[in-house]
């Protein structure tokens, strides 16, 4: 979470990707094995649910595709502005710089 709340951009991208990743292991782990239910192919003793694994699939897949868009977006700003902060103003030192 601490990730998301910096000023420069990678730093939010990065946590915004682990936050996705920490989601689909959620929804990964909410697929745990049944027993004693209706399998799809013969009399099986032990079956994981293929839904969770369906929608972590999808959700990988489109999470990589919107990190990879944000980490272009987040090039193009700052090739345009010149900085990587999120707000696209220059934060001023406190410290003065000798020339």
């Amino acid at each position: 979470m601490f990730l998301l709340l910096r000023a420069r951009t990678f730093p939010v991208v990065l946590g915004l990707t682990m936050i996705s990743y920490a989601v689909n292991l959620f929804l990964f782990s909410s697929g745990r094995l049944t027993t004693n239910k209706a399998v799809v192919l013969g009399t099986g003793a032990d079956y994981a649910d293929p839904l969770p694994q369906a929608l972590v699939l999808t959700a990988i897949v489109i999470g990589f595709a919107m990190t990879a868009f944000v980490v272009i977006l987040a090039i193009r700003g700052r090739a345009d502005l010149g900085n990587d902060h999120v707000d696209g103003h220059l934060v001023k030192s406190k410290y003065k710089v000798k020339k």
